[in-house]
């Protein structure tokens, strides 16, 4: 007895060693629909998704001045004009989800030159600290400018950490970011509230509590939500600092 493969009843058996051609075909067209609508489908997905914008490491551009560190409450660079370049304050956090209060302790307000990798998303611009040392050749006679007052403001919008908001990850907002920001701000980076509406035509701001000082826990519970709250804004050269209000927070959504 033997068994003979039909045209009207095409059937792979394994050992024969050849795939009858209608099924060849059947198989063809299937992976080729699949692979289409996958891709349909992903292109879908994706479009429902918010842009994670266009932050990133900037890691042709490494960073190295001479400054001064400055606890505002969080650590920051404080670097004199150059020439037409005026002075600026660099957000700082260290590896990984860590800030930099170390180091920014152990040389407050003495010359140091600061090395580092900028994360950069518009005009926001944070460094990553590679290595902190003193120096003679610093910035003679720098005296950094005083805060700037620019009033009180109700502003709407979120509150993230300033290193994957500036594009260390991505997204680097919203609940998909919740879990990452607290471990971040736990670990010491500085919040900033990304406000919906510009302030002195800035949209991000370092963040402290209404007296200038660390914000503790009390944040946790208004991460990567769109709120409302009120607070003093300050100017300290290109920085805006946020002293929020929480007790005036409000979450719209």
């Amino acid at each position: 007895m033997s068994w003979r493969q039909t045209k009207d009843a095409p059937f792979y058996v394994g050992y024969l060693n050849a795939v009858p051609k209608p099924l060849l075909v059947f198989l063809s067209i299937f992976a080729v629909c699949f692979a289409g609508g996958m891709g349909l489908a992903a292109l879908a997905l994706s479009s429902t998704q918010n842009d994670p914008g266009s932050g990133g490491f900037q890691w042709g551009n490494r960073f190295e001045q001479a400054g001064l560190l400055e606890l505002r409450p969080y650590p920051v660079f404080r670097v004199p004009a150059d020439g037409t370049t005026p002075a600026r304050t660099y957000m700082l956090s260290g590896q990984g989800k860590r800030g930099v209060f170390g180091p920014a302790k152990a040389n407050k307000e003495t010359p140091v030159n600061l090395r580092g990798v900028p994360v950069n998303r518009g005009d926001l611009t944070m460094i990553q600290v590679g290595k902190v040392e003193a120096t003679e050749d610093g910035p003679t006679g720098f005296q950094p400018s005083d805060p700037v007052p620019l009033g009180r403001w109700k502003l709407s919008g979120e509150i993230c950490d300033g290193k994957c908001y500036a594009g260390a990850m991505r997204p680097g907002r919203g609940l998909a970011h919740k879990a990452c920001a607290d471990l971040c701000l736990t670990g010491g980076i500085p919040p900033v509230f990304v406000s919906t509406g510009p302030v002195d035509g800035r949209t991000f701001f370092l963040m402290a509590d209404k007296n200038g000082n660390l914000l503790g826990d009390e944040i946790k519970d208004l991460l990567a939500l769109y709120i409302e709250v009120e607070g003093d804004v300050e100017r300290l050269d290109d920085l805006m600092v946020f002293k929020a209000d929480l007790a005036t927070a409000r979450i719209l959504k």
